[in-house]
């Protein structure tokens, strides 16, 4: 039997070799022969398990021990202790307090490699790298060691007032060296909401400096995410988030999100570009340029549905913004650190030379939290220079520059640039961008779309029309729990599920990715139809 956890309320067990029905047989046979490829994930850890289909997905029977000896909730003496401190007291990121109070937390307690386990031993394949972010793995002692090693010899200085300290210096110019050229200036924040709140505060900032002091407006989009702090959650254009938060309106318009899923029917994705692209024109004409500071974007839109914009997208509104003298910032607090195969995304993948990019999340891979807010010459020229006598750019953080978070980002790109793991991408991307279109059989699978390890699939009712599921059905939840009792670990939002893995995935772990994923698939077609949704 599988376990599956509390990602929905369908927490009925059913037998993980469930799998092997189907659909899913062939795939499952090629899953459990050897690959004569050499295993990347499975390389770094050679004492662990050669396939993980055997002892991950089809042989899960002792990760459940007997009833008498479990709560009500399922879980032994220790871990229903653990279980109930978590619910009383823990409030955590975007609760669904509609289950909450009665259903908890899973407790993942322990990591290696490309596998996280709860507190009750059951062992899963990490589909979504914690959350966007540990690139490298879970588990790497290299990582942990850097950062006790910095911990003993100074764990902690201010960088206040000319204060600096080795691990933060030399970061800075090793991300200089991994950006594009004219970024060679490094803001330290503790996180991608973060560093988007500080591009935006050195924005204005940048505009009163020059004798611009009008130039406050910014242009955000649709479904964008961009963090939850009062000013990042401003940029922040999915409605949801803010319901019933107040958010600095004013300072914000967004435009139309690139959704080349739900374009206007009949339309190509040149035309379509058209349309976005003019009504960005429009919207300066409306605004006026002279009150327009910056265009923030994500390269790729990530929690508001792996959005990817149709070709020319990119440069065509970076030429806009250049025209109108309006700042371009890139968010990649997730598209930056090898998960689109290069260590920023910007210049390499899209063509473009941001003004500033903010990022996060794979900069330390998770390991401790760490944001940066990149910054070009230009704007550090203004930045950089005094407002007179005894003037100081007074803003900042306690934790900016923190030595022992700098050191385990150091010691993540090492491990990235010795492993070659954006180069892992580049070869092992497409295979998973091929994989799962293959999923689109599935009756409920209508779109598979993203780049590389940056992946979403969107369920919907009719494939025809695009129609969707209702909420009710939350399809998200049940595909992601269907793959939790075969051992993965997918994202659901709403009516999608995202899938975001480590780095070192290869093609050996991703055919049993997807052999979870089709049998899952096929377990919510029953469901749904059972339900009456379809």
């Amino acid at each position: 039997m599988g376990y599956t956890g509390r990602l929905s309320d369908l927490d009925t067990l059913v037998p993980v070799n469930d799998c092997s029905e189907s659909d899913s047989k062939e795939r499952l046979a090629r899953c459990m022969t050897p690959d004569p490829r050499q295993s990347l994930a499975l390389r770094h850890h050679q004492q662990q398990e050669t396939t993980l289909m055997t002892t991950n997905t089809l042989d899960h029977t002792s990760s459940i021990d007997a009833p008498s000896e479990h709560s009500a909730h399922g879980l032994s003496g220790d871990a229903q202790a653990v279980w109930e401190k978590d619910k009383d007291h823990f409030i955590h990121p975007f609760t669904d307090f509609s289950t909450f109070h009665e259903q908890g937390c899973d407790i993942i307690s322990d990591s290696d490699g490309i596998y996280v386990s709860d507190i009750e031993g059951n062992r899963f394949i990490d589909g979504i790298a914690g959350l966007w972010c540990v690139n490298v793995g879970h588990g790497r002692k290299e990582i942990g060691d850097a950062m006790a090693e910095q911990a003993t010899r100074m764990a902690y200085f201010s960088t206040f007032n000319n204060l600096t300290n080795i691990p933060a210096a030399e970061l800075s110019a090793k991300l200089a060296s991994l950006a594009p050229a004219h970024l060679n200036h490094v803001f330290y924040t503790c996180g991608g909401s973060t560093a988007n709140d500080v591009a935006i505060r050195l924005v204005h900032y940048y505009y009163n400096r020059i004798g611009k002091p009008q130039k406050k407006k910014i242009i955000s989009r649709k479904n964008a995410y961009h963090g939850t702090t009062y000013m990042a959650a401003t940029l922040t254009g999915i409605e949801s988030n803010n319901w019933m938060f107040d958010t600095l309106d004013s300072h914000v318009s967004y435009l139309s999100e690139a959704n080349c899923y739900r374009r206007p029917k009949g339309m190509s994705e040149a035309d379509y570009c058209d349309q976005l692209v003019n009504e960005f024109e429009n919207r300066i004409e409306t605004l006026g340029a002279d009150n327009i500071a910056a265009f923030i974007m994500e390269p790729i839109m990530g929690a508001g549905g792996v959005l990817v914009a149709p070709e020319g997208y990119h440069t065509r509104m970076q030429a806009l913004c250049r025209q109108h003298d309006i700042l371009l910032i890139v968010d990649e607090v997730v598209t930056a650190f090898g998960r689109l195969g290069h260590f920023f995304s910007s210049e390499k993948v899209f063509g473009l030379s941001p003004d500033i990019i903010t990022c996060a999340k794979g900069l330390s891979s998770g390991y401790v939290p760490l944001g940066a807010t990149l910054i070009s010459d230009s704007l550090y020229e203004v930045l950089g220079t005094p407002q007179g006598k005894g003037g100081v750019l007074s803003t900042g953080f306690t934790y900016s520059g923190h030595p022992v978070s700098c050191a385990a980002a150091l010691k993540n790109i090492e491990i990235m640039e010795r492993e070659a793991l954006c180069e892992n991408i580049q070869r092992v991307g497409p295979y998973l961008e091929a994989q799962l279109k293959t999923l689109k059989h599935h009756a409920t699978v209508g779109d598979v779309r993203g780049s590389n390890f940056m992946m979403c699939l969107e369920n919907v009712a009719d494939k025809t029309t695009g129609e969707l599921l209702p909420l009710e059905a939350r399809v998200g939840d049940r595909v992601a729990a269907e793959a939790q009792k075969r051992g993965l670990i997918i994202r659901p939002v709403g009516h999608l599920n995202i899938i975001s893995p480590p780095l070192i995935w290869d093609e050996a772990v991703i055919d049993q990715v997807v052999a979870i994923l089709d049998a899952s698939f096929s377990a919510v077609t029953e469901s749904l139809t059972q339900d009456g949704y379809l």
